[in-house]
């Protein structure tokens, strides 16, 4: 049976073992992000979010099969409301379809509504279909779109016309 809780300072080697899966995943979709180059500061930053309770794990016995890393969005300007963002949601291949993303997705919303957030922002990359379903069943619409160009360098020659 699966349960999800907060995360602890100890789980954060095998959740940062898991984002690089998540990244390795996403590049399939178009991702940039590279997954080993980024593991040490992944841990730190997986280690941060325990400690500040914005980490959930879902586990099936002793073994992580899933997380979810959110927090209380900051920035220098003035904003009309205070939005929560999940900043990564991901669930082994094996325990997809079975609810696991529905009970840490719960458990971030949960977490972000009683710190007072009045809306959650979370991001999908556009050919990720299985997220997009999820995140919009949820309740979760477009609110930005994002482009994006590749631009001719010699590093990055385009073919002859």
């Amino acid at each position: 049976m699966v349960t999800v809780e907060a995360a602890t300072p100890s789980d954060t080697d095998a959740v940062a073992d898991l984002w690089v899966d998540l990244v390795s995943e996403q590049r399939r979709y178009g991702s940039k992000l590279l997954a080993d180059p980024n593991r040490d500061a992944i841990r730190k930053s997986m280690a941060h979010h325990a400690v500040k309770d914005g980490l959930a794990v879902a586990r099936d016995g002793d073994d992580i099969v899933g997380f979810a890393r959110y927090g209380v969005e900051e920035g220098p300007l003035a904003v009309t409301v205070t939005r929560g963002v999940v900043r990564d949601l991901y669930v082994v291949a094996a325990h997809r379809r079975s609810g696991v993303g529905s009970a840490l997705l719960d458990a971030a919303e949960t977490a972000l509504r009683d710190r007072g957030v009045d809306v959650i922002r979370l991001e999908a990359l556009a050919a990720n279909d299985d997220a997009v379903r999820l995140y919009e069943n949820r309740g979760y619409r477009p609110h930005r779109i994002g482009f994006e160009k590749e631009v001719e360098t010699d590093k990055n020659a385009r073919a002859e016309r």
